[in-house]
């Protein structure tokens, strides 16, 4: 049996929750353009139950101030959570990274504003 998710977030959330147990993600808010991604803002959460659903990720987005039109969420450890001090360093690590290269976001589980699950890919400039 299958259970119904409004969005591919909730599904993933929910999945991962069951796989991993408690996690920390580390997210950035992203703005898409036609052939580019600027990234925005970031932060970490403890994920520490599988009830939060989109809805409730786009309010905590809006503290941010920032327009997104994509959010990428990246697992800080594989094996669920970390302490806040090395979220925080994996964190500015990640950013400094993504800084030189994009492509990096193609690992992340990476969603648009309806919380539909997004596909980054490299393309050549004309």
């Amino acid at each position: 049996m299958t259970a119904d998710y409004a969005t591919d977030f909730d599904e993933w959330l929910v999945e991962t929750f069951a796989r991993v147990g408690e996690f920390t993600v580390l997210i950035v808010l992203v703005e898409i353009g036609e052939t580019t991604a600027g990234l925005l803002c970031s932060s970490y959460l403890h994920v520490i139950g599988d009830e939060t659903r989109w809805p409730d990720i786009v309010e905590m987005f809006v503290g941010a101030g920032a327009a997104w039109n994509g959010a990428a969420f990246f697992q800080a450890d594989r094996a669920g959570l970390v302490r806040d001090p090395v979220a925080r360093h994996r964190l500015q690590s990640l950013m400094r990274h993504l800084e030189s290269d994009r492509s990096l976001l193609k690992h992340a589980e990476f969603f648009d504003g309806r919380g539909l699950r997004l596909k980054i890919e490299e393309t050549t400039p004309p």
